[in-house]
């Protein structure tokens, strides 16, 4: 590591001033929580360790439960201001992980996928990765071995993903999961602001006149979030919700437009066509903070209501119903989520609602403003510092030359050994198909679920000469791999994420790894040491790594330098940039109508609307979609392994309309150009009779990404999981849900698993899997 003058107050205690402490510090300080690690639990022999929950990017506080013998067995709310006492189901369940029988203890290892796993010895799992790392790149280049991260790992274990790729394995091939989740709200941001956070924290919604939320099925994917919803809506704050699917947030909301998928941007140009049509754009605003502006207004006078109407299959009357509803409101606030990020447009659609908060000079203001709503627990903190193929850490380019120098002189390497930009995660498994990269590390993912079309996948990982994979659970990529090295979950080891808001939170150790069990960060530095790299990884914990990512952060727009671990235990978090120790945090950006582009202004961007990539004909006229459920997280790996979450939403269904001449249960069959899956039918009105929505988080062969398209953006590469082209038919039997993967000798762990031949869905009128079965 390299020292730093400034390391010295690197651990210092700041108090904050409350009159610039960030929004929700003083009544987290009030409720208690200083210092977090002095509250006792009143059980004799039980600890209760302040952490925050694993899953998504709401981050809420808890406590996890520590018997005598030092393990977790339980969970309780923390009166932490993110979620004030509330957890959605993963949060009250997810400690049941830590000592899930499921869990893998012992490395895995075989030479050929034809052979079954063998537990072996950590020694003999590391040299047989280090020997098949070094045949592979001496006999086709250092590209030829590539490494997949993940959006869920702290921050410290990301910025050694991106630092270990290009040192150790000195590979420009690295990428991971967020890049099917945020990086086309990342995009968008950094075109516009020059930035890539959301510009208000959760709190200012509480302070709004009217909310518009595109794309988010907040009551299911972000539950603590809707509070602030809630909060907004008992001061009379109008709520526009814009998704194809009458979910359990657009059902209360007083504008829902159902459009179809793939039109988000037409429906965003047309409503800010009316907005100029009625004189309702904030001119000060504009001519004070924006560029291209004009640019902009001739495009969007191309699209009428009438045009939306004929294209998003709406009123047109509703294009200005939420024109003026959100251009009249005194304060207003847009957020969006993966609805409409998940396309090949998604840059150009997250562009859209930008210029729309732009134009009414809702930005920047308590009560005023955007914000994307990150996937993954550390959706924001997961991009921030190196992992994603064309970033270094601070959020620096990788093909700046400044930005190299500055980060190879804190790396303690030449510059002509830093390797330029990779490909996106979809385009590195082409590249396996191509056999252009022959070796792959995969940490914290799980492609076979989480890609779009299973079949590409599955071939991509099948070329590839050798495959090792970092998870706690074996997941069914895990299961394709050479080698499976055992990691610690969230609660054995320290860390940060940075949630929705930029609020860095620091997640902490409750208790000690099983036998057997290292951290990422560990199994990173020591694979590295026998690379030949182990003096740029001499770190013996998070703390270490943390430190250094804090001075490779500093002077850059992603700023950690003033962010300390104990800041964040006294004050519950902080929102980067946080230049200094003395400095509390950003919570809200553009106050004072500057961006971070070198002219302070708002950059806007013309966007023309244009079909998804997946052509309609007559043996395809609908459009599949796809999404979370309350229930579970992402690939599954996790959730589907925890009795209550699977009893609640056993498996996946197809969502359709009564039109169809479907009864609840039946079989339907759903057929895109890429397969054809069996699934029991929800029958319901709450979705548009054109669109047939399947939950995504089981493998094949329910997998919904078997039938997903992997057509990407072309600027932020995130596949069209929102929309492509599919029929439905009567079938004759549901295909069977699969038991998660286990490994050798143990047994799937039967309470999670009785529920998995429910052929029927869920009850809740709407499909969402949130009332119990009868």
């Amino acid at each position: 590591m390299t020292a730093d003058p400034r390391a010295a107050d690197t651990r210092a205690v700041v108090p904050l001033d409350p009159s610039l402490a960030p929004p929700g510090t003083r009544a987290f300080r009030d409720a208690g929580g200083i210092p977090a690690d002095q509250w006792h639990a009143d059980q004799n022999g039980e600890t209760l360790v302040p952490t925050h929950c694993c899953f998504c990017g709401v981050q809420c506080g808890m406590y996890l439960r520590v018997d005598r013998g030092g393990k977790v067995f339980g969970v309780e709310p923390r009166n932490h201001d993110i979620n004030r006492m509330r957890l959605c189901p993963k949060g009250i369940n997810a400690y049941q992980q830590v000592n899930h029988p499921d869990r893998l203890t012992a490395p895995l290892m075989r030479r050929s996928r034809d052979e079954e796993f063998r537990e072996v010895s950590w020694d003999e799992a590391l040299d047989y990765t280090v020997a098949e790392i070094k045949r592979i790149q001496q006999t086709y280049g250092n590209d030829a071995f590539g490494l997949l991260g993940g959006a869920s790992l702290f921050s410290e274990k990301t910025y050694l993903v991106g630092k270990f790729a290009r040192v150790a394995l000195k590979t420009r091939h690295v990428d991971y999961n967020g890049r099917l989740c945020m990086v086309s709200a990342a995009g968008a941001n950094k075109l516009a602001f020059g930035i890539d956070r959301a510009g208000n924290p959760f709190s200012d919604i509480l302070l709004t006149d009217c909310l518009l939320i595109a794309g988010s099925n907040v009551g299911e994917c972000f539950p603590v979030m809707t509070q602030y919803v809630w909060g907004a809506r008992d001061r009379g704050a109008s709520l526009i919700v814009i998704d194809p699917r009458e979910t359990a947030i657009a059902r209360t909301a007083d504008i829902h437009v159902a459009l179809k998928p793939g039109t988000d941007a037409a429906f965003f140009n047309s409503v800010l066509h009316v907005i100029i049509e009625e004189g309702l754009t904030d001119e000060a605003y504009i001519a004070a903070h924006t560029t291209g502006w004009e640019e902009v207004k001739a495009k969007v006078a191309e699209y009428p209501p009438s045009r939306a109407a004929e294209i998003c299959g709406i009123p047109a009357e509703q294009v200005v119903q939420v024109a003026r509803t959100f251009a009249r409101a005194p304060k207003a606030m847009a957020w969006h989520a993966r609805g409409i990020e998940h396309h090949s447009q998604g840059v150009e659609n997250c562009l859209t609602v930008i210029n729309l908060c732009t134009a009414t000079g809702h930005i920047g203001k308590p009560g005023s403003g955007y914000g994307t709503i990150t996937g993954q627990g550390n959706g924001q903190g997961g991009r921030e510092h190196g992992q994603k193929s064309d970033l270094l850490p601070g959020g620096r380019s990788i093909m700046n030359d400044e930005h190299r120098r500055q980060i190879c002189e804190i790396w303690g390497i030449e510059e002509s050994e830093l390797p330029r930009a990779g490909t996106s995660m979809m385009e590195m498994i082409w590249q396996m198909q191509r056999r252009e990269i022959r070796g792959l590390i995969g940490i914290c993912n799980n492609p076979f679920v989480s890609l779009p079309n299973y079949k590409v996948v599955k071939e991509g990982y099948d070329t590839a000469e050798f495959h090792a994979q970092f998870d706690f659970f074996l997941s069914e990529t895990a299961a394709n791999a050479h080698v499976v090295f055992p990691v610690t979950t969230w609660a054995e080891d320290d860390g940060v994420m940075a949630n929705a808001e930029a609020r860095v939170v620091k997640h902490n150790k409750a208790q000690d790894p099983p036998p057997g069990v290292r951290t990422d960060t560990w199994v990173m530095c020591e694979l590295a040491r026998r690379l030949g790299a182990g003096d740029k990884f001499a770190f013996a914990d998070s703390r270490e790594v943390f430190d250094e990512l804090r001075i490779a952060s500093a002077g850059t727009v992603n700023d950690y330098y003033g962010i300390t671990y104990e800041r964040l235990e006294e004050t519950g978090g902080i929102a980067w940039p946080c230049p200094s120790t003395d400095h509390p945090g950003t919570p809200r950006l553009f106050e004072d109508g500057r961006t971070y582009h070198p002219d302070g202004k708002i950059h806007m961007q013309v966007v023309e609307w244009h079909l998804p990539m997946d052509p309609y004909d007559d043996d395809h006229p609908m459009s599949l979609t796809t999404g979370r459920t309350v229930a579970h997280f992402l690939s599954g790996n996790q959730t589907r392994r925890l009795g209550a979450l699977v009893e609640q939403t056993p498996r996946p269904w197809a969502e359709v309309h009564p039109s169809h001449g479907f009864r609840n249960g039946e079989p339907v069959r759903v057929v895109t150009r890429r397969g054809s899956e069996v699934f029991p039918a929800l029958v319901t009105e709450a979705i548009r009779p054109d669109t047939v929505f399947i939950p995504y988080h089981w493998p094949v062969p329910t997998a919904a990404n078997a039938l997903t398209i992997d057509a990407l953006d072309p600027r932020s590469k995130i596949p069209e999981y929102k929309v492509c082209a599919c029929r439905i038919e009567h079938a004759e039997k549901i295909d069977e849900v699969p038991a998660p993967p286990v490994a050798p000798g143990h047994v799937a762990y039967p309470e999670t698993q009785v529920s998995r031949t429910d052929p029927l869905p869920p009850t809740s009128p709407q499909g969402r899997g949130t009332s119990e079965r009868s």
